[in-house]
């Protein structure tokens, strides 16, 4: 049996990247959807915070998405 090491340390890599970005996108999600209540209990408006919020899960759900659609294809 013999191991390819390279495509191994590049799924690894791969793999790696894809689970920061990810975690990073839903972070700044759950950070806008915060702003959006602080700014409710400040009286203001946080418009541009929700808007990101909601873009940054919908390129999370995208991803997990097109990762499913890889392991099924």
């Amino acid at each position: 049996m013999k191991i390819d090491w390279a495509a191994l340390g590049s799924v690894f890599g791969v793999s790696l990247f894809a689970t920061v970005a990810l975690v990073g996108l839903f972070t700044l999600g759950i950070v806008g959807l915060t702003k959006r209540e602080t700014a409710a209990t400040q009286g203001g408006s946080a418009t541009l915070a929700v808007t990101g919020a909601y873009a940054c899960f919908a390129a999370c759900a995208a991803a997990v998405a097109y990762g499913i659609y890889l392991i099924v294809a």
